[in-house]
């Protein structure tokens, strides 16, 4: 089932700091072989409820394993200080759901538990 990798980045008054401009270079090509692909990144977002956590990036993978084996390989663990030693944020994996999914079922199920 399609699996999502999503971060959401903090951001740093000014310029970015080299480092990240490098990462943001490199990072395609490392989940590129997992099948990665962005969805979302460099867009700023329209935010209709709440309060803007940050820059969102969103990047699909064909399954929870290739998301994983993405994260876990050589090239991205080589990227990743790029990143984290400049710039805050958070990353969480996220399974989708099929596609005859239905809302009203899963509520009906969670009243009947």
């Amino acid at each position: 089932m399609t699996a999502y990798a999503i971060a959401v980045l903090g951001t740093t008054p000014g310029a970015p700091h080299p480092d990240v401009l490098t990462y943001i270079e490199r990072v395609q090509s490392t989940f590129a072989p997992y099948g990665g692909r962005f969805l979302v990144h460099g867009k700023k977002g329209e935010w209709v409820e709440g309060e803007p956590p940050g820059g969102i990036v969103m990047v699909e993978f064909p399954d929870l394993e290739a998301a994983h084996d993405w994260y876990a390989s050589p090239a991205y663990q080589e990227i990743l200080p790029l990143r984290t030693d400049h710039l805050p944020g958070s990353l969480v994996f996220l399974e989708g759901v099929p596609e005859a999914y239905d809302a009203g079922r899963t509520a009906a199920a969670m009243r009947e538990a």
